[in-house]
């Protein structure tokens, strides 16, 4: 606290975010924010009603923060100051003597109210331009369904589904807000049907004239007999298409199921001995693929899923906001993007298979109780083994931080970001949070469109997959880095399946470490630094077992083989070392203790 410019406020947020905690209180998330923008904020403040401008503090926190200021101001004899924008100007007399204003006070205003308009890309705004389509002396308005689809391009939410599979509003709540307000009327039994009133027009009016011209042109609808058009097509750049429109959102199923994908390319890179020397890498001339003769396509992993109960939620919105999913079960991520070949007789007739060219971009996607789950049995640590072992340049992690149990939740807090401290320095991955799958939906659309922009005007040249062995391919790819840094070197999608099969490619090292950090504290680190002093897992064993010859089976023999692993590697620094704890359980399953 004695870093921070305001520690006196910064004590009593505190207090409010520790009792939250203790109550399970939903302001925890509020108070969070407030404690961690307030401690980071350099300046000083004169009065509370300052920090509004600050992440997480609003009118209501502010007042608070008076309130306590200012009993803290009488408990110790302290004059209270004053709020900067109520200190009264001084003016002059006829005599030019500053008069001090204190016999008369100044009459407030009284304020205007503000004109209603809703907040951009919310679902208030979204269902005030959908039904603006109308005409404003339409006979009747449009039904449910009709304005759901007019409405869902312009929200940032889902009208069909909540945000949080755990509650369930979605944006279509907003419209009671609405009729609540005399912005919509709603009329008919059993089919209600919605139509702005004449303040609701006002609202829309107000709405298109501030509107950004970028955030695209509303239809209009035709008839209540036809269905309403889909919003105009924009290209990478935001100029819109008005000559096609893209179709409805349909759901494709993958062409081959998920295990005849497996099996169709586990065989396709041979094992190899791993290459430590550069005069035994393989010498080869790339395959050219020119512009124009692919196009960019996300993957999305068939896994990807909402809830059990909404499965295809992240692909039909991908779908409705104009990128339409390859669904495969993917060996590795849960999104990734290729260069599909318009000709699929293309690449095999250079030398190649398939029709899709894997790019150097990744997506893992953790929501938080997921990212607390496969930390605490060690699925974090060897996904990020397998990420770093598949050559991909580009490792994405976008944790989703959904609302969690306060005090669950705190149990974990530090180990989650210690977890994602290390996922960015140690491994350099990048990442991104979000609060909640639509907003990790927007994301994959960015990515995909930026992704086409700077692909597909581009040549893409690739390694032929006939040069690569699971042995080769890592220091291959490292070289070229190293010595073509301007080029960026593909592989198939098939020979990347191959290579990222999680049974086919792996050697006994990979195995080995695999296992090691079955045991829960052996992160990729440790187990690295294990293999290192004892090269294969009969090695290990063998340890453990001269141990026992030596010292028998007794007490002595049992606590000698306890401290194998911490005597060895005891005095290592940081991430690396192996406590006595942590020895002793590695006795106990390598140990037979």
């Amino acid at each position: 606290m004695a870093e921070c410019a305001n520690p006196l406020l910064l004590s009593w947020v505190k207090e409010w975010l520790d009792t939250a905690r203790e109550r399970n209180s939903k302001g925890v998330t509020t108070y969070k924010k407030a404690y961690d923008s307030m401690k980071s904020c350099p300046l000083p403040f004169t009065h509370p009603s300052e920090a509004q401008q600050l992440t997480g503090f609003g009118p209501k926190l502010c007042s608070r923060l008076t309130d306590k200021l200012k009993d803290y101001c009488e408990e110790h004899g302290l004059p209270m100051p004053e709020m900067p924008h109520k200190q009264g100007k001084k003016g002059k007399d006829k005599d030019g003597e500053e008069d001090s204003g204190e016999d008369a006070e100044p009459k407030k205003k009284a304020r205007k109210p503000k004109p209603y308009v809703p907040t951009l890309r919310s679902g208030a705004y979204a269902l005030i331009l959908a039904l603006s389509t109308l005409d404003e002396n339409a006979p009747s308005g449009l039904t449910k369904a009709q304005t759901i689809e007019l409405a869902q391009p312009h929200c940032d939410s889902s009208f069909s589904a909540p945000a949080d599979p755990n509650s369930f509003y979605t944006a279509w709540n907003s419209m009671k807000t609405l009729v609540t307000k005399d912005l919509v009327c709603e009329k008919g039994r059993p089919l209600r049907k919605y139509s702005l009133t004449d303040e609701g027009w006002d609202v829309a009016r107000r709405i298109k004239k501030s509107s950004d011209p970028s955030q695209g042109l509303m239809d209009t609808f035709v008839s209540a007999d036809r269905p309403a058009t889909q919003p105009a097509n924009t290209d990478e750049d935001g100029f819109v298409d008005l000559g096609s429109s893209p179709p409805r959102p349909t759901v494709r199923q993958p062409s081959e199921s998920p295990r005849k994908l497996t099996s169709a390319f586990a065989d396709i890179i041979p094992q190899g001995e791993v290459v430590s020397n550069i005069s035994a890498l393989p010498k080869f001339t790339p395959i050219v693929l020119e512009p124009g003769s692919f196009t960019i396509e996300l993957v999305l992993d068939v896994r990807e899923i909402r809830a059990k109960t909404d499965r295809d939620y992240m692909q039909n919105n991908l779908v409705t906001s104009g990128v339409r999913p390859i669904m495969r079960a993917l060996e590795l991520g849960d999104t990734l993007w290729v260069a599909k070949v318009c000709d699929p007789a293309l690449l095999s007739s250079l030398g190649a298979e398939g029709d899709e060219v894997l790019l150097d971009y990744i997506v893992e996607r953790k929501r938080l109780d997921d990212l607390v789950s496969s930390i605490k049995d060690g699925r974090f640590h060897e996904q990020k083994f397998r990420l770093r072992k598949s050559g991909i340049k580009n490792v994405i992690y976008i944790i989703e931080e959904i609302s969690m149990n306060a005090d669950h939740f705190q149990k974990y807090e530090e180990a989650v970001q210690s977890a994602i401290a290390g996922t960015q320095v140690v491994e350099g991955y990048f990442i991104k949070k979000t609060q909640k799958m639509d907003d990790t939906i927007r994301y994959l659309v960015s990515m995909t469109k930026l992704l086409k922009q700077r692909y597909e005007r581009k040549r893409l040249h690739l390694i032929p997959t006939k040069v690569i062995t699971t042995g080769n391919y890592m220091p291959l790819v490292q070289h070229l880095r190293t010595t073509q840094p301007s080029t960026d070197f593909h592989i198939t999608y098939s020979a990347f399946a191959s290579l990222s099969s999680k049974s086919e490619t792996l050697t006994l090292r990979d195995v080995y470490l695999k296992m090691l950090m079955c045991t829960r504290g052996i992160t990729g680190e440790k187990a690295l630094e294990i293999q290192k002093r004892w090269k294969t897992p009969i090695e290990f064993v063998e340890a453990y077992r001269r141990i026992e010859e030596k010292e028998g089976r007794g007490e002595q023999g049992k606590k000698r083989k306890a401290e194998l692993v911490s005597g060895e590697m005891g005095n290592l620094v940081g991430r690396k070392k192996i406590a006595k704890a942590l020895s002793f359980k590695l006795a106990e399953v390598w140990g037979d203790v």
